[in-house]
């Protein structure tokens, strides 16, 4: 049988914003970036993508978003996916922000299940909000790749593990690949990715002083983000500018080290880039935090150390530059874990095969 013959109930992928999803695979077909996971989930699923465009937020949606601190596009696509949804339908949102007004304006039509990737959900804020859309009566299913968040929901809403399912996250790892250096590159290079929940504070107190580039692809308009995450100055041996994806896929395979440097938090922060250098071959350095105690979980494979500590992150650098045969092995068996692991198939059949069953139980006794 086939996935759409499976799926002769209509799916709906709701995300949070207008996205180019037909862009990211016409890309992704030219090796020119990673594969979109909702993309490939939609196609799997043959599943109809809300995500906005073309849609403006009516009066009523804007004092909606100002009442509750949402955007007014997460209403008007609530609202316009309201109009379109049947019994035996099954909705998937990508994330809680968007989840909250189509749990307000959909979780209560009859035969209707709707499914949430949870993100970060236990702050004060998330946790109003979770009881504010009646989260737990109206969601029938929540995913996260964040254990943390999972047991937060199973003991804040008092739901099963049957409602509450970890999924490993995933990257593309047809194109994020192992590969030689550029030539041009001069000198050992450490890498590190991404702004969010980012304490590069401690990674530049930990190489300043290194004969070493350390390359950051981090840049948002967000400054507020970006002031936290890094130093008031820069060493004279750290950059950090916008990559394209196919010069951050060249980034990584430039890397002698991966470095993971993060502020304590209980979500998957920082998974992207750690999942990635993993998928490249390349050695991670990674701090440990609670949101990715269950990634890091992996002897032999990832080499931890704790927040804040740059001199245990400065050792575990020099121990890895002059370690090739170290490296190398590192290198071996991280290409080997985002392969059983991190694979961007496993992550959209495991949520598609979650869907299908939830679809199928439509017509089962009330909860």
């Amino acid at each position: 049988m086939t996935a759409i013959d499976e799926g002769e109930m209509p799916y709906h992928v709701v995300l949070n914003r207008p996205t180019d999803l037909a862009g990211f695979t016409k890309e992704a077909q030219l090796g020119l970036s990673p594969r979109h996971s909702m993309a490939e989930l939609s196609r799997l699923l043959d599943a109809k993508i809300h995500d906005g465009a073309g849609l403006t937020p009516s009066l009523s949606d804007i004092l909606l978003g100002k009442l509750s601190r949402t955007s007014p596009l997460w209403w008007t696509i609530a609202r316009s996916l309201r109009k379109k949804v049947v019994s035996g339908d099954v909705i998937f949102c990508t994330g809680e922000d968007i989840a909250a007004p189509v749990a307000a304006l959909c979780g209560n039509m009859p035969q209707v299940g709707l499914a949430v990737m949870a993100h970060s959900v236990d702050s004060r804020k998330k946790r109003l909000a979770l009881q504010a859309f009646r989260m737990k009566s109206r969601v029938d299913l929540f995913f996260t790749v964040a254990e943390p968040q999972a047991a937060f929901l199973r003991e804040f809403l008092n739901l099963s593990s049957r409602r509450v399912k970890f999924v490993w996250d995933q990257t593309d790892t047809r194109f994020f690949t192992p590969g030689a250096a550029s030539p041009k590159k001069t000198r050992p290079c450490i890498v590190s990715v991404g702004l969010e929940r980012r304490d590069y504070t401690t990674l530049a107190k930990a190489t300043s002083d290194l004969d070493i580039d350390v390359c950051i692809s981090g840049f948002s308009s967000d400054t507020r983000s970006a002031s936290r995450a890094f130093p008031d100055q820069l060493p004279a041996n750290m950059t950090r500018r916008f990559y394209s994806w196919p010069d951050l896929l060249q980034l990584y395979r430039n890397a002698d080290v991966v470095v993971v440097s993060l502020f304590p938090n209980s979500y998957a922060a920082g998974v992207q880039g750690l999942m990635e250098g993993l998928a490249c071959g390349r050695p991670i350095v990674a701090t440990e935090t609670k949101g990715l105690e269950k990634y890091l979980k992996a002897p032999g494979k990832i080499v931890t150390v704790e927040p804040g500590n740059a001199s245990g992150m400065r050792s575990a650098i020099i121990k890895l530059l002059e370690d090739h045969d170290e490296r190398e092995r590192l290198s071996e068996r991280g290409a080997m874990l985002a392969a059983e692991r991190h694979q961007l198939e496993r992550y959209v059949n495991e949520i598609a095969a979650s869907l299908r069953e939830l679809a199928a139980g439509l017509d089962a006794p009330a909860k």
